[in-house]
């Protein structure tokens, strides 16, 4: 058994580690723990599904003026505190104009009569306003807009079947126009069923994906089905265990962060099964008996795989420095569900393949198993390689990157959630009919909001700005008539950009607009007044500038969890410092990748405006996983190898391993690239690709490359003690034969 050293392996866990995986007996107690555990965590908790908040996650932070302006409304308009669905109707035929009017008197009768659905409280036409026809009624006559108020939280399935009726009345009385329900109201229905879709695809595909993988690299059904089972378990405690945290309010779960869960889940809980039964198969080779190889393979890999699991922990809790609620509240249930995994791939796995015996290794058994875990003649031909030409490897690893890096010339963002749906949705086609009819920017109006000290309702200040905004650079039009707050001293305008409102040229213009309504209120003569603009395009510009907020202090926060425990795990100063830079080369070359195959190849109108960050966070925590695993191996390796042929040593006894493990966790995350969601689809590619480059350049080339060329250096300012009789490179290269052995004992 090794020495206890590192910062995680301590003589306590080591006491642990024997009570638990001492016999069958008590390998089949730890079992049952975790089932039970995942039992009654079941029928305690609310149902993930129930208390998933998606509003608040594509939200700006709340302290910011587009939500100031929303509560403004809010407050001082009664009745504002529901959200529209815009029916849009396109007259057909040679008298558009009429047979569109006829088809909003059918919508609008349906929807004010006692049948209408409980939630719709008005109907807002040409029938019931006709002094807002102008408003409502396209240039051409032929198109006509209805809008419907509906109340209560758009997550909410009363919401999205009030809509669905909504749909279905007006559906039933178009004839033969055409009619679509869009809007917020119509957008965010959409939105839930497009995630609710692909939830079951995604989910069948990773478990059918990993199962096919595992099989491959097993050859074992019972033993490619332990990390499956080990993945059910920790999902089943951290899915239930976040529904009782988000129904108390302490976490959110959205959608988007569930889908990321049971990829991340699946890709790490398979990671860590692999390293500790590849551990757990090398030491069959030197201990017959099954509970104290184990009890060796989980000490050894112990330092290694919580060292990964802390990283990503960490890292995950390093977004709460983020205002964004779409950053700030990702974190702390992904960061709940690794550190359930790593606590049932320290004892649930172990403790299920103890108890299956010898048949886990069914049908190769025990020596074929052990022969595989030897490490395969490709790795040696790898270390090889690195040996002869350090230089030439990473100077050539580099230079791929550095072009892939490239692609980051094409990069831009997009704010415009429909756009970033793969699949044909309702909601999309009116927007797009909106847009023909009436202009880009009539889908989603502005507000501007200019408060006073003083009662504005008798004075000509208000038209006076409502004239000055007219004539403000970007915008098509101003509602009519400015609204009055309850309190008078508010005033709300609508404004119409001439602009896509989700496009970046709309959310630049937001802030010269409410600079013209602060000019024109200060030559209007009201003093002191506050400015704000709501609306969804001003909620798009203040989610951009607190994600670029966030994104520089997260940037910062996981690089420094990531270098400390580097530091902490290697003791060294210096390796931690190029171990981080090829990560970050990594993402520059993932990003770059990524912009050019979604943007140029596949026309994607840009990157999403969350992916950036998640890439980033998702990137650095997995990839230095493997650094940590070859790295930890280097340290053990120098106990009895100079640090040449330690580091040759390390890529060999963990190239096939590792590479598994990176090849299974890319697979998991391309699962993302069946969802119909933009944001996942360019997720799940840049996650995959990153994941690959770590796993088959980074770190069995660049890393170990980097480490030959610092020599006794490599772990700055610790120096490795070389042994008195190092082994020669010709044994390096050799495989070592089997020795006979006892039959393994139960």
């Amino acid at each position: 058994m090794l020495p206890a050293e590192g910062f995680l392996m301590q003589p306590m866990y080591f006491r642990m580690v024997r009570c638990l995986l001492g016999s069958k007996r008590r390998a089949a107690v730890v079992v049952a723990f975790w089932v039970l555990i995942a039992g009654l965590l079941a029928g305690a908790a609310p149902a993930l599904e129930s208390v998933k908040d998606n509003a608040s996650a594509n939200l700006p932070p709340a302290a910011s003026d587009s939500m100031k302006a929303r509560d403004l409304v809010r407050a001082q308009l009664p009745g504002q505190d529901t959200t529209p669905a815009v029916i849009v109707v396109r007259g057909a035929g040679a008298d558009a104009a009429a047979s569109a009017r006829n088809t909003v008197a059918r919508i609008t009768s349906a929807l004010s009569e006692t049948a209408r659905p409980d939630q719709v409280t008005s109907v807002i036409s040409t029938v019931t306003a006709p002094d807002a026809a102008a408003d409502l009624v396209s240039q051409d006559r032929g198109s006509q807009l209805v809008i419907v108020p509906i109340t209560g939280s758009p997550s909410d399935e009363s919401f999205q079947h009030a809509v669905d009726q909504v749909r279905s009345l007006a559906s039933d009385r178009a004839g033969p126009t055409e009619v679509a329900v869009t809007g917020p109201a119509g957008i965010a229905t959409d939105t839930v069923k497009v995630f609710s879709g692909g939830d079951k695809v995604m989910l069948l595909a990773t478990v059918l994906l990993v199962l096919v993988i595992l099989l491959a690299i097993y050859r074992s059904p019972l033993m490619a089905l332990v990390p499956l089972l080990a993945v059910g378990v920790a999902m089943r405690v951290s899915e239930t265990t976040g529904a009782v945290l988000a129904d108390a309010g302490i976490i959110t779960v959205s959608s988007q962060t569930a889908s990321i869960m049971t990829v991340l889940l699946f890709g790490v809980g398979t990671d860590y099964a692999l390293i500790i039964t590849a551990r757990y198969r090398e030491a069959l080779f030197d201990e017959p008996n099954r509970p104290r190889a184990m009890q060796t393979a989980v000490q050894r890999t112990a330092e290694s795989v919580l060292a990964s699991a802390s990283t990503i922990v960490l890292a995950m809790f390093a977004l709460l420095v983020a205002v964004s609620p779409a950053l700030r509240g990702f974190g702390p249930y992904l960061a709940l569900g690794v550190a359930v995994m790593a606590l049932v791939a320290f004892t649930f796995v172990p403790a299920l393949m103890l108890l299956l015996g010898g048949g886990v290794f069914w049908p190769g058994g025990v020596d074929k198993a052990v022969e595989r875990g030897r490490g395969a003649g490709v790795w040696h031909h790898i270390a090889a390689l690195i040996a002869r030409a350090p230089v030439r490897v990473a100077s050539a690893v580099v230079a791929l990157l550095v072009v892939l890096s490239a692609g980051l010339l094409g990069y831009h963002e997009s704010f415009n959630a429909l756009s970033g749906f793969r699949t044909a949705t309702e909601s999309e086609h009116g927007q797009q009919l909106i847009h023909e009819e009436f202009g880009p920017g009539e889908i989603a109006p502005s507000t501007v909001v200019v408060r006073s000290q003083d009662d504005l309702r008798s004075i000509p200040a208000p038209a006076d700005i409502a004239a000055a905004l007219a004539d403000a650079d970007g915008v098509s039009r101003v509602g009519e008539r400015p609204r009055f707050g309850e309190d008078g001293r508010t005033v709300f305008y609508e404004v119409v950009l001439d602009l896509d409102p989700y496009s970046s040229k709309a959310l630049d213009a937001i802030g010269p607009l409410k600079e013209a309504a602060r000019a024109a209120a200060d030559v209007a003569g009201v003093e002191d007044a506050t400015v704000l603009i709501g609306g969804e395009t001003a909620q798009s510009a203040d989610i951009r500038s607190a994600l670029d907020r966030d994104t520089t202090f997260i940037v910062l926060m996981v690089l420094v969890v990531v270098t400390a425990v580097l530091v902490l795990l290697l003791r060294s100063l210096l390796a931690p410092l190029y171990l981080v830079a090829t990560l970050i080369l990594s993402f520059f070359a993932t990003l770059g990748a990524t912009t050019f195959f979604t943007l140029t190849v596949l026309g994607d109108e840009g990157i999403g405006n969350r992916v950036t960050p998640y890439v980033f966070v998702f990137l650095v925590a997995l990839g230095i996983d493997y650094n940590i695993f070859i790295m930890s191996r280097f340290k053990q390796e120098l106990r009895t190898l100079p640090p040449a042929e330690a580091i040759s040593a390390a890529l060999t006894r963990t190239g096939g391993v590792v590479s598994s493990a990176g090849l299974i966790l890319a697979a998991t995350f391309a699962v993302l690239m069946t969802q119909p969601i933009r944001e996942l689809f360019q997720f799940g590619f840049a996650m995959a690709f990153g994941i690959l480059l770590d796993t088959f350049l980074i770190r069995p080339l660049l890393v170990p490359a980097l480490v030959r060329l610092f020599g006794d250096h490599a772990l700055w300012p610790e120096r490795p003690r070389h042994p008195m009789t190092p082994a020669a490179p010709a044994e390096l290269a050799a495989t070592p034969a089997a020795a006979p052995r006892p039959t393994p004992s139960r």
